[in-house]
């Protein structure tokens, strides 16, 4: 297997997880009354909810739509870095350290990957 293929082969993968975990399930389940549930248990008020889950999708339709701007990309990946972060830490504060602070860690992990591999892609790209 060449290099670009291989390369393309982790970016499309760890993509699509997070779109998976931030665009498709957030759209899905934003109004169900676990999700509701969660957001209170951490402190947060209903409205915040909806905006986040809009922020969510929006991001993740960027990250898996390939013509979208660079620049667009770099937004949202960060936006997704603090996201997760912060989800650890709220979840960290409110619950202790536990599977809910580490699981958003894990995602962040699959993040850094999938811009690791971005740029790497990008780079083969401009080289023709």
């Amino acid at each position: 297997m060449t290099t670009t293929k291989k390369n393309k082969i982790i970016y499309w993968s760890t993509t699509v997880l997070i779109f998976l975990f931030e665009g498709l399930l957030p759209a899905l389940t934003s109004q169900t009354e676990l999700a509701k549930e969660g957001l209170r248990h951490l402190g947060y008020p209903e409205y915040f909810g909806n905006a986040f889950v809009v922020f969510k999708v929006l991001g993740a339709v960027a990250l898996i739509i390939p013509k979208v701007p660079n620049r667009i990309k770099e937004w949202a990946y960060a936006g997704f870095a603090f996201d997760f972060i912060f989800a650890c830490i709220s979840h960290w504060a409110v619950d202790g350290f536990g599977g809910q602070a580490i699981f958003p860690l894990i995602v962040l992990g699959i993040l850094i990957v999938s811009y690791i591999y971005y740029h790497k892609t990008i780079a083969l790209n401009n080289k023709f």
